[in-house]
């Protein structure tokens, strides 16, 4: 596929790098058009060096070939990223003052802006009217993500991550003009791993969790579209590129982070294998094994209900005029027994912590923990019947971040 990669002014645009890296892995063959005001941040070379291909951002250039009309009418897609304030202001009036805006015009494939910029700019009445003008015009037009900008401010306004950008352009080439990214400028709160409460500065009480799940999930949030940070409990899997890590050890600082986290967060999942007790007492050197043969004696108290105080937290603050509630999703690691099974378990646990998703799983010595693959049972407290999710753990994932998505904005699942 012929593709058209407009780079714009923007800081982010050292990001863009990776998008481009990500288009030609892929197979696709890319032209860079940077505006004059973007290789102030990342130079000509550079684009060269990762395309393969020549780069300009003159019309003056290459003339014989008429560039500024022979790009737009090749190129299969067309993306700009970062774009800019002026570069949606510029596209939407028609400019054609270089060889990016040239080619925007001459586009007769589909278009896609990747919005960057301060939280002001893009709230701001002239910008908005911009991107509902291209979006009218059949362009599609990402929603920023939220998070760190430029300065010490924060809100709407990053780049979305390179992959986010990516899937949705691959979505809009394949005919989803009408795409929507379920968590675009959603920040969702993921725990993941198990806890590890430690009994001497050598051992600790922990679980077979091996954070696979939860480092799936914020995958699957980050290509929905969401600005996504990540609890992250002891994983025997890296954490993935373009989320914000915040490490964890016991369930007391899991508790203080997922707090913390939650204040500003639209969505928290507690994927998270959290241990339900903790040691009285950590001793401060290794504890020994005695000559008498006397066994230690651990005694152990129990650790507070996360999942439970963030929702009584949620509810006590309540949702402002014209806002939505805070979605919260608890998981439930469940084995059968002769009381009952895992689902009337899961029902139970779902009506006690008062969550709007529980995820179920029937976990065992060989089941869900270190493994690729997951079954899971979605239990809403809605009243809508479960749903069921099987596969890899990728897949199992990309159905709760659909489910998710259904929840936010209100529709009930498919049978």
């Amino acid at each position: 596929m012929r593709i058209v990669l407009g780079v714009g002014g923007g800081i982010a645009a050292y990001k863009v790098a990776s998008l481009l890296r990500l288009f030609t892995e892929a197979g696709h063959h890319v032209t860079v058009i940077p505006t004059e005001a973007s290789t102030r941040f990342v130079g000509t070379a550079t684009w060269e060096a990762l395309s393969g291909n020549p780069v300009s951002n003159s019309v003056f250039d290459d003339v014989h070939q008429v560039n500024h009309v022979r790009l737009g009418h090749e190129a299969d897609l067309i993306v700009v990223a970062p774009a800019t304030a002026d570069l949606l202001a510029k596209a939407a009036t028609g400019q054609a003052g270089d060889l990016l805006t040239n080619t925007l015009l001459m586009a007769r494939g589909p278009v896609l802006f990747a919005p960057a910029m301060h939280t002001e700019m893009w709230q701001h009445a002239a910008t908005r009217a911009n991107v509902e003008t291209l979006r009218s015009r059949g362009a599609a037009v990402l929603e920023p993500a939220t998070g760190r900008l430029t300065g010490a401010d924060s809100g709407p306004g990053r780049l979305p991550e390179p992959e986010v950008i990516y899937d949705a352009a691959m979505a809009l080439v394949q005919g989803q003009s009408d795409f929507q990214l379920p968590l675009a400028g959603r920040i969702v709160t993921i725990s993941a791993g198990g806890t590890r409460e430690p009994l001497d500065p050598v051992r600790f009480l922990g679980n077979r969790s091996s954070g696979k799940q939860g480092v799936a999930l914020a995958v699957a949030a980050r290509n929905a579209g969401a600005t996504v940070r990540l609890l992250a409990a002891h994983m025997d899997v890296p954490p993935p590129a373009g989320v914000e890590v915040v490490p964890v050890e016991t369930a007391l600082q899991l508790r203080e982070a997922a707090l913390a986290a939650a204040a500003d967060s639209d969505v928290v999942i507690m994927s998270a294998a959290v241990a339900d007790f903790r040691p009285t007492e950590i001793s401060d050197t290794k504890i020994k094994k005695r000559d008498d043969h006397a066994d230690p004696v651990i005694t152990l108290v129990r650790n507070p209900d996360i999942l439970r105080e963030l929702v009584e937290l949620r509810n006590l603050k309540g949702a402002g005029a014209g806002e939505k509630q805070q979605l919260i999703v608890g998981f439930a690691a469940e084995t059968g027994d002769s009381q009952g099974d895992v689902l009337a378990y899961g029902e139970a646990k779902l009506h006690r912590k008062g969550c709007d998703l529980l995820v179920v799983n029937h976990v065992g010595t060989d089941k869900v923990f270190g493994q690729d693959h997951n079954s899971v049972v979605i239990l809403a407290r809605s009243g809508s019947g479960p749903q069921e999710a099987t596969g890899t753990k990728t897949e199992v994932s990309a159905a709760i971040i659909s489910r998710i998505g259904l929840e936010l904005n209100s529709v009930s699942p498919r049978a």
